[in-house]
């Protein structure tokens, strides 16, 4: 029996959960033996122009070694604005380039533009004394307005880049066409908000760096090494064999910590400047205002079909707030517009989008990354069309949904899915949720008049992973003479269980038990080459790779084995139950792959793989989430969640199932609790983790997750991506879920997140709405 496709369990965890994972903050490594300490002074207001910086008082300060401001950086250029981001293979839509003047600088010039940018670095012998140093750097601000609300920004009264003569970074998609929606008997509109989200992975963000013999090492907690490296690469000037990047245990990421960020370039540059080996940890309070923060869309949705329930046209207008400085964001709505009519079959899509700046916590990836946002909006979108129309939503959803025979299908946002059974996963959910007997309940508290009223919520999603195939992913295969295999991989584990995955591909393909196995990642010397892990690509990409390299390695192996025991390599088989070669039929004839291996001689037993032939896939799903809403105090409480996310062929449910838990609880934690808000001056609100709501167990039920495998046609595995699934299918389920609950006291929506408070204003607003309309 093959391995693939069973539970095991992590071999990452032992470790783990009894002498504990090694972060940059642990490493003991030679090279920063005597580091110093490096502390930012951030920003704490959101817009003014320096007028001033006096570090005197703070080189004074014990154990100071250096304070550097941008006057200091005389031998690194700024780097350049990002670039939109090519769009998805296989989309004809292209976002627009974007000036030099949205430059972002690696320390304030003459301006600051949220809170939180750093200012200038102190440099001391140890963490403590960076932290009283830095309150002894003055510098002196001249207010200006800050920019903050959306409309503010696109108004352009007050601008974050003078030069650029408007806060609007970029416009894409063409106006709106009301022709789309003329032949429909029903048309709904409404402003929802997708708000302003932080990451707050366990592990902020964190650097360490040595130039030693003309050589940089660094260390740092990133989704992608070999990513690093090309940006040090770049700033520096140097040749990429000259850097060495290394990524240790990470603990989380989310799609914050793609690359590699400006506060961790500007520590390898300290480095070389002081030539002092430094060492950096952020604090969770600069975790907060200084790591990008994600989502952050106001939408305007209009759906119209008819009263038969038919969707015939669907437009969503997007407001991107990118922060204060455009990085990747004009790339999150164009992903919202390639997925914005969801899973279903809809003639007219239009889309649209304008980023702006603002000055707050700039915006970037951040679990599912644009895909989130379009599932959202047009899930609400469907709800309010049931409810106008009269319809329940699971019949809404049942109509509309893409038919398995149309795959691949070519979406109105101008994606291609290529395989799906939409219908059968809706169904699944709802006969294994009891979905007609929940109405039922339903329908009893409101007759009744309960406090407690019962919501469901459904959502219906498709998303697009691996977006970025064409780059591909590396594997290196070693079998060594001892029996032992080696994987080097260009996918870097951060959580997602690689190294048990990996594992599993060789034993499946080879026979060597996983025990004999070793997964290395993220260290650029010994993988010079690969991309990383984001986008929910790796085992679609960085497992495929894993799987030729033992297939190439298989057939040299074959050859070798015949040698050995002077047979044709016809007459040759591998029994993987075993672990041994052997002439067909005669188990006496045996071969270890140490024997094996050995007999190859010194070039051994090796093959290297960069798959690029791969193409994006489409994981799709069901949610239903089930809430009760005290109508008394607005009280949600989360009571269960079905689901099916079906991301192709599962290579090990156990990893597959952890996953969609980790996601499902992003996601509900968004509709319940989550934002990051900041004042009208620009000041962060919710900047510490006793105003930033995070989901705990407490809050959660057990999820009941149901399978579905709906294999990829585009990689050998037949696997798509599962890693952001969960979050995007478990958001807007949870919300219309709130909403539903309270729908019949005439509330048509609620925006994110569905607080107590957010939640008991619109049971007030519209008890006293009624309460008017009766009295006239």
């Amino acid at each position: 029996m093959s391995i693939l496709g069973t539970r095991v369990v992590r071999t990452e965890d032992p470790l783990l959960l009894t002498v504990g994972g090694t972060y940059v903050d642990d490493l003991r490594v030679p090279e920063l033996t005597g580091a110093a300490r490096v502390t930012f002074v951030r920003s704490p207001v959101a817009h003014a122009l320096i007028t001033g910086i006096d570090v005197a008082a703070a080189l004074e300060a014990p154990g100071v070694v250096a304070v550097l401001t941008v006057a200091d950086i005389d031998d690194l250029p700024p780097p350049p604005p990002p670039p939109e981001g090519e769009p998805p293979p296989g989309s004809e839509a292209a976002p627009l380039p974007m000036g030099g003047h949205w430059a972002e600088p690696l320390l304030a010039v003459d301006r600051v533009r949220f809170v939180g940018e750093p200012v200038a670095m102190v440099l001391t012998d140890d963490s403590y004394q960076g932290e009283d140093a830095a309150e002894l750097v003055s510098v002196d601000y001249e207010p200006l307005p800050a920019v903050i609300d959306l409309d503010d920004a696109v108004s352009g009264e007050t601008l974050l880049f003078p030069a650029a003569g408007t806060n609007v970074a970029v416009t894409a998609g063409a106006p709106a066409d009301d022709n789309g929606f003329a032949g429909c008997d029903v048309v709904v509109a409404r402003t929802i908000v997708n708000q302003r989200l932080a990451p707050v992975s366990m592990e902020g963000r964190a650097a360490a760096a040595s130039w030693a013999d003309g050589k940089l090492t660094v260390w740092v907690s990133t989704q992608n090494a070999q990513l690093s490296r090309f940006i040090l690469a770049g700033a520096f000037g140097l040749d990429p064999a000259a850097i060495r990047v290394v990524a240790p245990d990470v603990g989380g990421g989310f799609g914050a910590k793609i690359g590699l960020d400006r506060d961790a370039l500007l520590v390898a540059w300290a480095a070389r400047h002081t030539g002092r080996a430094l060492r950096w940890v952020e604090t969770r309070s600069e975790n907060l205002v200084g790591m990008t923060h994600g989502r952050a869309q106001r939408q305007r949705i209009t759906i119209g079909g008819t009263r038969d329930g038919r969707i015939l046209a669907y437009r969503n207008e997007v407001i991107q707030d990118t922060g204060a400085y455009p990085r990747m964001s004009g790339f999150l709505p164009f992903l919202t517009g390639l997925m914005a009519s969801g899973p279903y079959d809809i003639g007219h899509v239009e889309t649209a989008n304008r980023v702006v700046v603002t000055n707050t916590t700039p915006i970037s990836a951040y679990r599912g990354a644009g895909r989130p946002e379009a599932t959202a909006a047009v899930e609400r979108a469907v709800d309010l069309f049931a409810a106008e129309i009269g319809m329940d939503p699971a019949e809404v959803r049942r109509i509309n949904l893409v038919p398995p025979d149309k795959f691949p299908y070519s979406s109105g946002g101008g994606a291609v899915y290529d395989t799906g059974e939409y219908v059968k996963a809706l169904d699944q959910v709802l006969a294994v949720a009891g979905y007609a007997d929940l109405r039922a309940e339903q329908a009893r508290r409101r007759e009744r008049g309960d406090t407690l009223q019962l919501g469901l919520g459904l959502a219906s999603y498709v998303e697009i992973t691996a977006a970025d195939a064409a780059g591909g992913e590396t594997a290196r295969l070693v079998v060594h003479d001892d029996g032992t295999a080696t994987v080097y991989t260009g996918s870097s584990a951060h959580g997602q269980g690689h190294h048990t995955a990996w594992a599993m591909l060789v034993q499946g393909e080879l026979g060597i038990p996983m025990n004999k196995i070793t997964v290395l990642h993220g260290d650029t010397d010994l993988i010079p080459l690969g991309t990383g892990t984001y986008a929910s690509r790796s085992l679609q990409l960085g497992g495929t790779a894993v799987h030729l390299a033992a297939v190439d390695v298989k057939e040299q192996a074959r050859t070798v084995a015949a040698d050995l025991l002077e047979a044709s390599e016809p007459d040759l088989e591998l029994d993987t139950e075993r672990g041994v070669w052997q002439v067909r039929g005669d188990p006496a004839s045996s071969r270890t792959w140490a024997e094996v291996a050995a007999h190859a001689g010194t070039d051994g037993l090796a093959a290297d793989v960069n798959f690029t032939e791969g193409q994006p896939t489409f994981p799709f799903g069901t949610h239903l989430a089930v809430v009760e809403v005290d109508t008394e105090t607005g009280k949600v409480r989360l009571v269960r969640h079905v689901t099916v996310d079906d991301a192709g062929t599962v290579l090990n449910p156990l990893l597959a199932e952890g996953q969609r838990h980790g996601g499902i609880a992003q996601g509900a934690a968004q509709a319940l609790l989550e934002e990051m808000v900041y004042d009208a001056d620009g000041n962060p609100v919710t900047g510490t983790l006793v105003d930033y709501a995070i989901i705990t167990a407490a809050e959660l039920p057990s999820f009941e997750l149901l399978s579905s495998e709906t294999p990829a046609r585009s990689n050998p595995l037949g696997a798509k991506g599962i890693g952001e699934a969960g979050t995007i299918g478990a958001t807007p389920a949870v919300q219309n879920a709130v909403v539903d609950a309270v729908s019949h006291l005439g509330i048509r929506h609620i925006d994110m997140p569905t607080t107590p408070a957010r939640v008991w204003a619109a049971i007030t607003e519209a008890t006293a709405t009624s309460a008017t309309e009766e009295g006239q």
